[in-house]
């Protein structure tokens, strides 16, 4: 049963955005999302230039969950994503490994049945969410941009069926998501997916005083630590860091066992990297799961 529907939005993550909504531990919540370019774009015609990037990646939101301090974790579990009957997906200048051989394009892609159109093939959509995440202690962070507090991560894995748990640095942790996409390959080479508009149905919990620095997802059969940086080396460090830590306190290993295990049952997969561009490159490490040592409970 949905307790709350939110539908107005923000283009940033800041613990100075004034919260839409407040709810307790334990409320399902649904929110309404434009896509990626605040629904600027509804034709072939219609160009990424063109478009006021002012109002670009907004998330609906924030919403002010009771009882959530700093130093709990937030879990989020999505429950469903439905998505509008077509999204869009563009080029982008500069953007990308292959920007210098393509020209700006902007194609509609209609979905219909649970399929995407895209020329002259079909095939399964995976809705997921790009944006999503709470406010920073401090400052004020672009929703299209990843960081520590989640924001734009772009990654596959946050579908219908996932939890997704964040650091809360402020009082009420300040919720917020959007960015959805009908599908989108690991990497978003070309610096878009299937943007598309639609609706995100999550329930939301709280972990007292349990420490992570990222977020960590959970999916069906995986744990994954989440970390972004300018640079490929320095993303895959903190993303091993936070799983080796998550191990060793669930397994009651070492450090030199926790690492030798992620060596032989853990994989790197990248989420955004749509390089060159100014967007940090984000990745994900992940091992499976173990019903009977949660890396988080």
């Amino acid at each position: 049963m949905v307790e709350k529907y939110v539908t107005k939005y923000v283009y940033t993550f800041s613990p100075d955005n004034e919260p839409v909504e407040k709810v307790s531990q334990g409320t399902t919540i649904k929110l309404k999302t434009l896509d990626c370019f605040s629904n600027q774009i509804t034709s072939n015609d219609q160009l990424i230039t063109s478009i006021d990037f002012d109002h670009v990646n907004p998330a609906t939101g924030p919403v002010y969950i009771e009882g959530t301090e700093p130093g709990d974790v937030l879990v989020v579990d999505i429950l469903d994503i439905q998505v509008s009957d077509q999204g869009a997906t563009t080029t982008l200048p500069e953007i990308g490994p292959l920007f210098d051989k393509v020209e700006t394009r902007t194609k509609i892609v209609p979905i219909k049945d649970g399929k995407a159109e895209f020329n002259d093939i079909q095939f399964p959509i995976n809705p997921m969410i790009g944006v999503i995440g709470v406010a920073p202690k401090e400052g004020s962070f672009p929703c299209g941009f990843p960081a520590f507090h989640g924001g734009n991560m772009d990654n596959n894995r946050i579908v219908a069926g996932s939890k997704v748990y964040f650091p809360v640095n402020v009082p009420g942790a300040l919720f917020q998501l959007g960015d959805l996409h009908a599908t989108m390959g690991d990497g978003e080479i070309c610096g878009t997916g299937i943007e598309i508009a639609g609706e995100v149905t999550v329930k939301i919990d709280i972990i007292k005083q349990f420490k992570i620095e990222r977020p960590v997802l959970e999916t069906e059969d995986k744990w994954y630590c989440i970390a972004n940086a300018m640079e490929y080396p320095a993303a895959l460090k903190l993303a091993t860091e936070d799983m080796q830590k998550l191990i060793v306190a669930a397994y009651g290993w070492d450090a030199t066992d926790a690492y030798l295990y992620m060596s032989i049952q853990g994989d790197i997969e990248i989420c955004q990297a749509c390089k060159p561009s100014e967007l940090d490159l984000v990745v994900r490490f992940g091992i499976p799961k173990n019903k009977e040592k949660p890396l988080i409970k």
